[in-house]
């Protein structure tokens, strides 16, 4: 009696409950109207909240956003599939138990998951659709997946499997982030398989370096015109083979990720998406640079959105400043090799007290109408969000 009586105070004793969250709220002014928005001020809150147990070897989460804005960009309904044009006003935006033992972590639920080495373009980053009704600015999804983990110091095995298709937001039809489209859209047409993946990074002497696999499909949407003349999004079958690698050369670390892309569809293109950058770390800078390229091996689809391929071809460089523990600044851009587009984003980011962040930006946004980052040279914007969190 007395073991049990001491067995059920432990339980108790070694469980663990924490808790984080946000509220942030935020405005984009923009100076010029599109042809299909004559907006100029778009303003945005988001309620985020995350809480975590762990009990011995397991934890569990749970995480709600819940938004709201000025431009009928949010439904009225809460999601747990991720499926909508609308984002919604309720999400659940994690939620899953994860189990720990020695080198082996086993994750099943709501969750988010990157693959990858460098910044700005991550071709191998598969299992990470993205929310791009701000086409710039595109905050990741969780997908619902099974993950399981296998590490030591020098080797990680990541096999994952989803069992649906999280599709990334593409922007509405009638906002100025879509160019004007003068047909309906009709439902999309989803996919009914799972998909799967897995990553093998090892931590070499001079060297890390990763190979993946993923067979699924494509996150983002390819086009077809229905018998009722609208416009449909389906999301074509999709096999990756990939790499990545960081070398730390002394003054500068150099990162390459390339991945090859196939698929059984006969409207999806085949191509290699790869990239090269050099990074280093100097006092209270920080600098990336490098280059996105692009090789279409064969060329089948005709109309497509797809931001992961509109911004390879390109020059892509990050610099970032901290002033002190309170202040930083950060630049980042994209220019395209063939100087049609052009992007530039500048951040300045100051916290006051404990809670409470401000953040002051603003995106250039040039280019011929005729290339993807040129398309939304009307979209330069202003940004200005304050963050409280918890």
């Amino acid at each position: 009696m007395t073991r049990l009586l001491l067995l059920a105070l432990a339980v108790p004793a070694a469980a663990q409950f924490s808790q984080r969250g946000f509220l942030e709220t935020g405005a984009f002014l923009y100076p010029d109207t599109a042809p299909n928005d004559s907006g100029h001020f778009v303003g945005e809150s988001l309620f985020r909240y995350e809480a975590f147990y762990k009990l011995t070897n397991l934890r569990f989460v749970a995480g709600i956003d819940a938004r709201w804005d000025t431009h009928q960009q949010t439904g009225l309904d809460f999601s747990f599939f991720d499926r909508t044009r609308l984002r919604p006003a309720f999400d659940m935006r994690r939620i899953g138990v994860a189990y720990t033992r020695d080198k082996l972590t086993v994750e099943v639920g709501k969750q988010l998951i990157r693959w990858g080495k460098t910044d700005i373009l991550n071709p191998t980053d598969r299992f990470a659709p993205r929310d791009f009704l701000n086409v710039v600015d595109a905050d990741f999804l969780p997908i619902k997946a099974a993950r399981v983990t296998y590490g030591s110091q020098s080797d990680t095995i990541d096999v994952v499997f989803s069992p649906r298709l999280t599709p990334s937001r593409i922007p509405l039809l009638n906002q100025r982030w879509s160019p004007p489209v003068p047909l309906r859209e009709a439902d999309p047409d989803f996919p009914g398989a799972p998909q799967f993946g897995a990553r093998w990074n090892h931590i070499a002497r001079t060297a890390e370096y990763s190979f993946s696999f993923y067979n699924g499909f494509d996150n983002l949407p390819l086009f077809r015109l229905t018998p009722q003349f609208t416009l449909q999004r389906f999301y074509p079958q999709l096999r990756m083979y990939g790499a990545d690698v960081a070398l730390p050369l002394g003054p500068v670390t150099v990162k390459g990720e390339a991945a090859y892309f196939t698929s059984t569809n006969t409207q999806s293109d085949e191509y290699v998406l790869y990239v090269l950058q050099l990074e280093r770390q100097a006092g209270e800078w920080a600098f990336a640079g490098g280059y996105a390229g692009e090789a279409t091996t064969l060329h089948r689809s005709t109309f497509q959105f797809s931001p992961t391929r509109g911004f390879a071809r390109s020059l892509v460089g990050h610099a970032s400043y901290t002033i002190d523990t309170n202040r930083s600044v950060t630049v980042e851009a994209v220019a395209r090799q063939n100087g049609q587009g052009a992007w530039v984003r500048a951040v300045y980011s100051q916290a006051f007290g404990q809670h409470v962040r401000a953040t002051a930006a603003y995106a250039l946004i040039r280019g011929d109408p005729a290339d993807f980052i040129g398309q939304y040279r009307l979209n330069s914007h202003a940004l200005l969000t304050v963050r409280y969190s918890f």
